[in-house]
């Protein structure tokens, strides 16, 4: 059995405690008691509860690229399925309290965004690393479903993420996590949406004014 060490134990700590008391109002003391450590081994490990919370991000995301990365809809061959898969999956995992099930990096930054740039920018980046793998099966499934849709696969990927986002924000204000269910409920429907009506190019518009010269008789063959 590998020995977990004092680092990933302050690190896992961090994932649970941040999401579910916030990025202020966790002490460093909050995170050695959850850790089972020692402050020495803190600061052994981290220069101050920030550069811990950098570091949390990026544990954060590698934690859910390979819960991502695991789940069954990775193994789907339409990429259209793929994506599809993701936003069902992040559904069902929204469940109990929302320090379970909400993002690491939506809670810090919105706290910290003005007040720490190191924490803003590792979140920043996570946020649209996370994004980007999504983007890449939203590419092929535009190619292969929707030909002539005139949206942006990037954008897409960042608008799951901001209404997960979103999501996650309204489950803790209304303390019932059925209320973010529900949102990525429409998203699923929106993504439906967007895909059927980019699988075939709209008929040409009519230009009424052309059909009605048409219909004049030219001045010339007129008797």
């Amino acid at each position: 059995m590998t020995k977990t060490s004092a680092r990933e134990k302050l690190l896992d700590a961090a994932l649970g405690v941040i999401r579910a008391q916030g990025y202020a109002a966790t002490s460093v003391d909050d995170l050695c008691r959850a850790a089972g450590v020692t402050k020495g081994a803190f600061f052994h490990h981290f220069a101050s509860k920030e550069a811990l919370a950098v570091a949390a991000a990026d544990h954060f995301n590698a934690m859910a690229d390979g819960l991502f990365g695991a789940a069954p809809f990775r193994a789907l061959e339409d990429p259209l399925a793929r994506f599809k898969g993701y936003v069902a999956f992040r559904k069902a995992i929204i469940a109990g309290d929302p320090a379970t099930f909400s993002c690491l990096l939506g809670t810090m930054v919105q706290e910290a965004f003005a007040s720490s740039p190191a924490i803003r920018d590792a979140c920043g980046r996570n946020i649209g690393a996370h994004a980007s793998g999504i983007a890449t099966d939203i590419v092929a499934a535009k190619a292969l479903h929707a030909p002539v849709a005139d949206w942006d696969a990037d954008s897409l990927a960042l608008f799951t993420q901001a209404v997960l986002q979103g999501a996650f924000v309204l489950a803790k204000a209304k303390g019932d996590p059925q209320v973010a269910v529900d949102c990525v409920a429409h998203l699923e429907r929106y993504v439906d949406l967007l895909f059927a009506a980019g699988a075939t190019k709209a008929p040409a518009a009519v230009d009424p004014t052309a059909t009605n010269r048409s219909a004049v008789p030219n001045q010339e063959e007129a008797p």
